[in-house]
């Protein structure tokens, strides 16, 4: 049984886990407005996606796999727009070393989610249309 009483008092629990999630998603308009780009990697378990709208950008690892793995990639925007990764769930930024390549280390069947750039997006909220017509295509 699962009692939701019980689990919306424990800030451990699945439910509270799932709310936070779906909050943090209605917190980042990329995924929802802007276009997308599947970002290079060496190892087919892991999944990284950046989102861009408005010169904004998202970036979601997953890692698939069944053990933790240890990844190295750009994020592949111009300059270095891409050196500084904010972790939108945790403490756990990252920042790129001198080839422009974040080192990441995650957790079997883990994911990241990252604000690219850092916060500065949070200041400009009031700039967010959600007026505009709504179309996805993947960047090239």
């Amino acid at each position: 049984h699962v009692n939701a009483a019980k689990q919306r008092r424990d800030p451990n629990s699945m439910l509270n886990w799932t709310e936070r999630i779906v909050r943090m998603r209605k917190e980042v308009p990329e995924v929802g407005w802007g276009d997308f780009k599947v970002i290079a990697t060496r190892n087919r378990a892991i999944l990284i996606v950046r989102y861009d709208w408005r010169n904004n950008s998202v970036l979601f690892v997953h890692n698939f796999a069944e053990k933790p793995l240890e990844i190295s990639f750009n994020v592949g925007l111009p300059d270095d727009a891409g050196n500084l990764l904010v972790n939108l769930l945790t403490e756990d930024h990252s920042r790129a070393d001198d080839a422009s390549r974040h080192k990441l280390l995650i957790e079997a069947y883990g994911y990241r989610w990252y604000r690219v750039g850092g916060l500065d997006y949070l200041l400009k909220r009031s700039d967010i249309d959600t007026n505009e017509p709504r179309t996805r295509r993947q960047s090239s």
